[in-house]
C-alpha cells in the first residue's frame, strides 16, 4: 500500500483524513482519501486564518492536500447546503410499532386459526369414533341377548 509522509503524518496524529481500506484485487494501488465535512470546514478555516501565502502553502504541504481541495471545498461552503441528512440503511424501511404489532397479531390470529380448525377435526372424529363404538356396543349387547 502506497502511503504519503502526510498519511503517515495524518494517522500518527490522530486526523479525520482516512485512507480506504486494502481490499480487492487492486489493493495496491494508491488509495483515495475521504476527508469528513469537520475535517474540510476545519482545514478551510486555518488555511483561510493563515496570513501569507507561505503560511497557506506550509498548511496544504503539512496536511498533503492540494489547493484544488480548499476550491471544492470552498464551494462547498457557499452553496450554504445544510448538514447532511443521516444516510438511511439500504433495503426496505422499517416498520412503524402499530404496523409491527398488527403483523405480530395477524400471525398469531393466523396460528390460532389453524390450531382451532385442528382441534375441531379431531373432536367430530372423535364424535364418529365414541358412535361406532357405541354402536358396536349395542350390536355386542343385542347378540349377547339372542344367544340366550
Amino acid at each position: 500500500m502506497t502511503m504519503s509522509i502526510a498519511d503517515v503524518n495524518a494517522a500518527r496524529d490522530g486526523q479525520d483524513g482516512t485512507v480506504a481500506t486494502p481490499d480487492g484485487p487492486r489493493a495496491s494501488r494508491p488509495k483515495r482519501r475521504a476527508f469528513t465535512r469537520e475535517y474540510k470546514m476545519r482545514i478551510l478555516e486555518q488555511y483561510e486564518s493563515a496570513s501569507s501565502p507561505q503560511e497557506r502553502n506550509s498548511l496544504l504541504r503539512r496536511e498533503g492536500i492540494y489547493s484544488a481541495y480548499i476550491t471544492e471545498w470552498r464551494r462547498e461552503r457557499d452553496r450554504a447546503e445544510p448538514e447532511p441528512a443521516p444516510e438511511k440503511k439500504p433495503g426496505r424501511p422499517g416498520k412503524s410499532p402499530a404496523e409491527a404489532e398488527n403483523e405480530r397479531l395477524r400471525k398469531e390470529n393466523e396460528k390460532l386459526a389453524a390450531k382451532l380448525s385442528k382441534t375441531e377435526a379431531a373432536l367430530e372424529i372423535m364424535g364418529k369414533v365414541h358412535a361406532l363404538l357405541e354402536t358396536l356396543s349395542e350390536s355386542a349387547d343385542s347378540e349377547k341377548n339372542q344367544k340366550k
